[in-house]
């Protein structure tokens, strides 16, 4: 597997590629691109926003693997941070609960899906959600800003989930909460999916154990944690073909191996426990920003 600033270049090489195609492009496109075979994100994306309030068919590249926003609980008047925000999806969802009193901040490092998104949110006439570029490991947002932090399909993506759990720690107010839909693992990826550049564009090769990323949540510092939803993942055979020998094929079929989707709530406590031994990145997320040591 490359290092974290390659697979980084990856993800904002292949995403480039997919802000310029339409959702029907990238349904009968390799991993959203231009890749010319069977499509993983057919497999994943199989939630359908359609029926949503708030719902832009313009914003819509099929790149999600959940409905978070349905399950954010997001109040009228609320500040929502979406991370991974492509061409505006679940902002703009998030924009018709939280009304005109409340803000929508998507952040995306991919200038294209920024520049996307920000032209649909112009042509929308939303004055009150803006796109941000920035990393999620290091978020281009003040302390304790949001109530409710959403994201699709994108932490799986991030090298290093533990610092970008950090920061939503960091962004969010005392007693906000998150709803995260991502991808997750029981049981070992075969070697050939967890080294292949595609996968790891197409959500599978990026995803960790089950168990490794409710840890890595509750590490952050969150708690009240809950499963809100969850689905297992069928990649088509054609896919796997390319990927795996027979043998790592039998094991899939027999279910030893579980790809699955999971929407994923927890909440940020309402003020430090003095009974809790946190760690200097926790410190850092709950009162000090990303840049200092003030902790």
């Amino acid at each position: 597997m490359k290092n974290s600033e390659d697979l980084k270049q990856l993800v904002k090489d292949k995403y480039s590629e997919i802000a310029a195609q339409t959702k029907n492009q990238n349904e009968t496109s390799c991993c959203g691109s231009t890749c010319g075979c069977s499509t993983i994100d057919e497999a994943l994306m199989a939630e359908d926003y359609s029926n949503l309030k708030g719902y832009t068919a313009e914003a819509d590249l099929g790149l999600g693997c959940g409905l978070p926003t349905e399950f954010a609980n997001i109040k009228f008047g609320d500040v929502v941070i979406d991370l991974g925000s492509g061409a505006g999806n679940d902002a703009f969802i998030a924009r018709s609960v939280t009304g005109e009193t409340g803000k929508v901040i998507g952040v995306d490092f991919t200038e294209a899906m920024i520049e996307k998104a920000r032209i649909n949110a112009e042509k929308l006439g939303y004055h009150n959600v803006e796109f941000r570029y920035g990393d999620i490991e290091k978020l281009p947002i003040s302390n304790s800003v949001a109530d409710v932090v959403v994201s699709n399909c994108v932490m799986n993506l991030v090298p290093d989930k533990l610092k970008a759990f950090t920061e939503t720690f960091r962004v969010l107010k005392p007693g906000g909460h998150f709803s995260i839909s991502d991808i997750v693992l029981v049981g070992n990826l075969p070697e050939g999916l967890q080294k292949n550049a595609e996968m790891y564009a197409g959500c599978i090769s990026g995803a960790i154990q089950k168990s490794e990323y409710l840890a890595t949540i509750e590490k952050a510092g969150f708690v009240n944690l809950q499963i809100q939803k969850e689905k297992r993942i069928i990649i088509p055979t054609e896919i796997l073909t390319e990927y795996l020998n027979k043998n790592e094929m039998s094991s899939l079929a027999k279910g030893d191996l579980g790809i699955f989707s999971i929407t994923v709530y927890a909440k940020k406590p309402e003020a430090l426990q003095s009974n809790k031994s946190y760690t200097h990145l926790e410190q850092k997320a709950a009162c000090c920003g990303p840049d200092s040591d003030c902790c």
